[in-house]
This record gives C-alpha cells, structure tokens and sequence, in this order.
C-alpha cells in the first residue's frame, strides 16, 4: 500500500485562519459583514491589495510591530534589503558574504536560520505564501459579490488572484518542493488532510492557473498594465508593479522549464517540447505588446538607475536609495559607506568570475579552458579582466575597475618592508572585506560615501531576457541546437546569440553547436552570466541537478600584489588565485538540499505527514 503524503499542519492553520477576520481586525471597517467587505470596490481592493502589501505581527519577538507577509518576501531584492545579511547568489558557490552571518545554510545546516524564512519577518516565504493563497482564493469565491464596477475590473480582480494564487504556489515550491494545491476556501469542516502532488503535478497545477489568469487579463484588457512604447504614460501606470497577461503567459513558461528540468521530469522528451512551446509562445505574446531588450548601453537600467524598463514584464520597484540605505549594505561592505562594523558586502568568487568568457567567445571556467584561451592569444592569466565578456565590468567591482568616487578601485596589497600594506578596497579595519578580490556591481548605482547620490532600484521579477533562455534551454533540449519550436521563427542557438548580440557579446563559438549536450553547457554558462544576482541560480543548479557538483567544488578567489610592471606582470599586479578558508567553503552533505525542510516544531504535530528531509 502506497502511504499517503499530507501537508503539514502549520500550513493548514495559515490557510485556515480567516483573512477576512484579519482584516476586519486592522482597518476602519472593523464590524463589517462579508458582503459590504466584498460588493464595494475600495473594500475588496483593501482586502486583496494585502498579497502585495499585507502585514502581520507574526514574530514573537517583536509583538507590536507589524511585518510584511506578502509575496514581496519571496522577491529577490527584497532578500537583500532585508536585515539577513546574505542574498540568493551567496548561499551558492557565486558569492561569498564579507560577514557570514548566514554562512551555515551553504554548508549545510539550515536549521538555526531556518525560521528567517517560514515565520520570522526577514523572509517568511512559508507563512507568506499560505496566507496570499488563501486571499486569492477568498476573492476568488466572493468575487461574485463585488458591485458598481465594470467587467474589467472584476476580470482584473480574477486575473490577478489567479496569477498569485499560481506565484505563490511556485514560490513555496522552489524551496520546500512538491505541495498539495490549494484552489478552494478551506473551511473548518473541510478535508485537511491534502495529498502532496508530485514536481511535475504541482508545476502543471501553477501552468494551469497561469493560463486562466492569462485568459482574465486579456478580457480585462491588460495584458500590459502600461501603455506602450512612444505613448503617453508608458512605463508609469501608478499600478505598473501588479502582474499582467504577458507576466502570467511567461510565467507559465518558466514553471514548465521547471517541470522538464531533470529534477522534476516525468515525461521525458515531451516535457522539454511542452517548455519551449510555452517560453516560443511566452517570447511572441511579449513581442506583440512591444516589450523589447533595451540597449546594451542602459542595460543597467534594469537594475539600478531608471523605475522601471520596456525589457522588465513585471517588476517590483524599492524605490530610490540613499549611500548609506540598507540594501546597500547589503550589497557592499562598509568601506563603500563608510561604516567599520556593520555592512557585510556580496563578493563574487572566482568561480564566477571565471564564468565571464573572453570578448570572443572563449570559456574560462577552467584550467583547460583558460589554457586553450591562452594559447589563442586571447587570455592572459596576469591582465586577466582585459577582452572579457562586457557585462563584466557591468557586474564586477575588480581591482584597477572605474567606480564613482573612488577613480579606480583599488583591491590589491603591497609590501613594504616585508609587511602588507593593504589598499582602500582591503582596509582591514573594516568588518567583512572581500575575501573573494571582488565586490559585487550589477545591482549597485554608484552610491557610496564618496559619491552621495540616490537612485532607483528595481527588481525584474520577469525580464524579456529570461524568456529566451528559457526558450534556448527547452528548445536546445527538444530539438538540438538548429531546431525550433512549431511556429517559433528562431532556434535555441540564435535566442542565446540575441541575447549576447544585444550586450556586444560575440556568438557563441562554433566548436559548441555541434550536439544539444556541446550546448547545453554553453547556456547553463549564459544563464548564470546573464541572470547574476536576480535570484535565479540557486534554484537554476537545483533543478539542472548540478548542485551536487557545483557545491562540492572549492571556492576561489584571488590575492593581487602591486608589482612593478614587466613582461610577466604587464598591468603592475601580480595575481595568485586561492582557495576560500575553510570556514568560507561550501558543502553539499547530501540530496536533502534539494529543499528545505519544514519548521521541525509543526512536524511534530502530524503523525502521518512525509516530511522533507532534515539537513
């Protein structure tokens, strides 16, 4: 007999507990029935506007602040405003944290900061997301209710209550895995005891939601929020951060790619055609409503610089911060802001630095690699950052680079006297210098306490980008290199190369186009360069089934000396490449880090529950 798999009770209780009550609890209208919470317009935006902006004061520890608990928590960027101190590139084996407040995750332990992102306020994706699938589908049954509005809002309503009903599942399953799904109000005499679906069941279940959310934006008549290019109001609809048609339409596709990704396939071949039907059709649907890949020159602009870009489908806007905001902190370590002992800073390892081919095409990634790059006259171990892939400099703070306030960043030491003197960028006396030989660029404006100025930052929840590595990855897979998808007017080979054209970057070199397993490494690599710090690799070497591999490998970075200028050491610095302390190193203890476990203290209270594996 096969046992029965059930979700955990804590997550039954979120579902369970009455939104509606919550809500009462904490505005104006505290006392209003059901029915004049749901007919009014203003009421019902309040009650469902809290997946994007609710609140709770669900951490013990402080029972009278309210925190968010909303799907804001699952975003990217908000992970590193947060007070955690890490981002989703440093718990792989891209980045280092100067601090390592969070360091036990990657080497496998998980349970000490497991609570950061089920309950507490840093990131409780967990709680979250049960509590935004639960309003999504409580407006959902009482959508019917709503008056004195036109069919398109209430077609906007169902839309968006199906995207993030679909969002919020995805979120909850890249991280915990397999769930039961929730699409009905669970009443107190209701069934509780939900079977857990398989991957593939639950990514189908978050595809077929997509679909219907899909459906409602188009008869509400936004499958872009704003209007486009060359009209008035483009890119500044005040409700430009909720999802539209094209974001539900792409995002089906990436749960597809998820589903054919060897973590979760369950039908071979037909999965990976399923996925690049759905990212051809995700990239057609964009192009018609005239989203487009901006300029390599404002190629920064997704990040850092401009509120929102015609390239991002959906966007979460931060808003505009200051030298010293948080975020900052986060980002960079305190010799950037000039804080001695609180910031901890993203430092990129070797490891990824290495994933920056050459400006011809040529991998880095290793000793071979560079051997042969070497011998074509286009590497050079002692002026390693000359002729690189352009989004380097975009995404790297390395020694001799241009950065505002300080002319040039000066990452090295020299010795005098048989003692190291140590630059501006390796002050010791600040806590958590990089370790690595680089700071991270790609989501920094330029701020710092020689440069105080505010910019925008914003996180491209869905970019036009990824859309084409999705695309390139599932058509590649089900059709080889040259092959497209029905209908599609481009193959896997020629999305990477749009994608690398638009950035100077030259196409991919023939050597590698020859077999889909030649170019399946190739857009594994343009992957992780393309989408740096936008939160996807962690999950991307998941689902590839790569991490095993990637986080067993050691972690480099790079020492570099001042020296005086020769033959062997033509830009004056001499680099020796390292292995990261120990202390500093990643450790896969076994496939149970595929996803994390659930909170030990709920598992306790089911008897018949499979739980996730313990790490």
């Amino acid at each position: 007999m096969t046992m029965k798999k059930y979700i955990p009770c804590f997550a039954l209780i979120f579902c369970c507990t009455s939104c509606l009550e919550e809500y009462l609890d904490k505005t104006p209208e505290a006392g209003l029935s059901t029915e004049e919470v749901f007919s009014k317009y203003e009421n019902f935006k309040l009650f469902f506007d809290a997946v994007y902006d609710g609140t709770s004061q669900d951490d013990p520890s402080q029972p009278t602040t309210w925190y968010d608990f909303n799907i804001k928590t699952s975003y990217s960027l908000y992970l590193t405003n947060s007070d955690l101190r890490h981002t989703w590139e440093s718990f792989a084996e891209t980045a280092d944290m100067g601090r390592m407040n969070r360091q036990p995750i990657k080497q496998g332990d998980i349970e000490a900061n497991l609570q950061w992102f089920t309950t507490y306020r840093v990131a409780p994706i967990l709680n979250s997301m049960f509590k935004t699938i639960r309003i999504s589908n409580v407006a959902l049954n009482n959508i019917y209710m709503l008056k004195d509005v036109n069919e398109g809002v209430v077609n906007d309503f169902k839309a968006q209550a199906y995207f993030v009903r679909a969002y919020s599942h995805f979120a909850l399953f890249r991280l915990w895995g397999r769930m039961p799904y929730i699409d009905k109000v669970i009443g107190a005499d209701d069934q509780w005891d939900m079977l857990r679906l398989s991957n593939h069941e639950t990514l189908y279940k978050i595809a077929d939601d997509l679909d219907s959310a899909a459906y409602f934006f188009g008869l509400a008549e936004k499958m872009r929020r704003d209007p486009g290019p060359g009209e008035q109001g483009h890119l500044n609809d005040p409700e430009q951060h909720r999802p539209n048609g094209v974001a539900a339409i792409a995002l089906k596709g990436r749960a597809l790619l998820y589903a054919a990704s060897p973590l979760s396939n369950e039908k071979g071949q037909s999965d990976w055609e399923a996925a690049a039907i759905a990212n051809w059709d995700a990239i057609r649907i964009a192009e018609q409503y005239k989203y487009t890949l901006i300029s390599g020159t404002d190629y920064k602009q997704n990040f850092v610089g401009a509120k929102y870009t015609n390239e991002q489908i959906w966007a979460w806007n931060l808003g505009s911060c200051a030298y010293n905001h948080r975020v900052q902190t986060q980002l960079l370590n305190g010799v950037f802001v000039n804080n001695k002992t609180g910031p901890t800073g993203e430092c990129p390892t070797q490891n990824m630095v290495d994933r920056f081919e050459t400006k011809w095409g040529d991998p880095l990634n290793t000793p071979e690699d560079r051997a042969a790059a070497t011998a074509a006259g286009h590497y050079n171990e002692q002026d390693p950052y000359s002729n690189r892939d352009p989004r380097f400099a975009i995404d790297i703070v390395y020694n001799t680079a241009p950065i505002p306030g300080f002319e040039t960043a000066k990452i090295y030491f020299e010795m005098k006297d048989g003692v190291p003197v140590y630059s501006q960028l390796l002050d010791k006396s600040f806590a958590g210098i990089t370790q690595t030989g680089y700071y991270q660029a790609k989501i920094w404006g330029g701020q710092s306490v020689n440069n105080r100025i505010s910019t925008q930052y914003t996180d491209p929840l869905i970019r036009l980008t990824e859309l084409y590595l999705n695309y390139a990855e599932a058509a590649n897979e089900a059709y080889g290199p040259d092959g497209r998808a029905p209908g599609a007017t481009i193959s896997a080979l020629e999305a990477i190369n749009i994608i690398r054209n638009r950035i100077g970057m030259a196409p991919v070199q023939n050597r590698f186009i020859a077999s889909k397993e030649m170019l399946r490494e190739r857009i594994k690599n343009e992957r992780t360069v393309e989408l740096y710090g936008e939160g996807h690799h962690f999950y991307d070497i998941r689902r590839w089934k790569d991490a095993p591999r990637l986080m067993s490998e050691p972690l480099t970075g790079v020492d570099i000396e001042k020296v005086a200028v020769s033959a062997e050491y033509p830009t004056g610095y001499k680099h020796t490449r390292k292995n990261l302390p120990p202390e500093r190193q990643v450790r896969w203890k076994s496939d149970a880090m595929y996803y994390f476990p659930f909170p030990i203290s709920e598992e306790h209270k089911m008897k018949t529950f499979e739980p996730n594996q313990r790490w």
